[in-house]
């Protein structure tokens, strides 16, 4: 019996599956991403590496460049790539644990559907880890649709250490995630 294909149907990913980066640090660079979310490394020889932090055979490939130059600040290509975090506690913790390896992030805001702190890596690539701000898609998207988003697309900057304190002091975690101009 003969199977039949579709040409016309727009396939989505079954998932996510990895992004590879060309880095001029890479020992560095592995030390980096299984300090910032406990990559470890599935294979590696000395000009590429393949990382993983669950059960898929890798999540990031990192690829020695012979390239000396960094790309220029603004220059086409990727952006960032995000992680998410289960909640804000792990956020937060997660925050701490790398400030004290002098790991920093280099921008902290409210999106509005999610809580960031951004971090560059050692070739200067941005790395967001990120919490959501609501509880279901359903809430997030109306979000977007409420004339909050178009206002202020970008968000709302905040001190990740002030952020901290206030979530151990226990304030309502409804006040912790909400964008502070929304």
């Amino acid at each position: 019996m003969g199977r039949r294909l579709s040409s016309e149907q727009v396939v989505r990913p079954a998932k996510f599956a990895h992004v590879v980066l060309r880095t001029r640090k890479l020992e560095e660079s592995i030390a980096w991403y299984r300090d910032l979310v406990g990559m470890e490394v599935v294979f590696g020889n000395d000009f590429a590496a393949f990382l993983s932090y669950d059960d898929e055979h890798h999540r990031l490939a990192l690829v020695q460049t012979p390239q000396e130059q960094p790309s220029p600040p603004g220059a086409a290509g990727l952006d960032h790539v995000a992680y998410t975090l289960r909640d804000l506690g792990e956020l937060l913790g997660t925050y701490r644990r790398l400030a004290a390896r002098s790991i920093l992030p280099v921008w902290s805001i409210n999106h509005g559907p999610t809580t960031s702190l951004y971090y560059q890596d050692p070739d200067g690539n941005r790395v967001e880890l990120q919490v959501d701000n609501f509880e279901s898609a359903e809430e997030a998207n109306a979000w977007m649709h409420s004339g909050a988003f178009e206002k202020n697309p970008i968000g709302v900057e905040f001190d990740p250490e002030e952020l901290a304190a206030r979530y151990e002091q226990g304030e309502a975690m409804t006040v912790l995630l909400a964008r502070g101009d929304a």
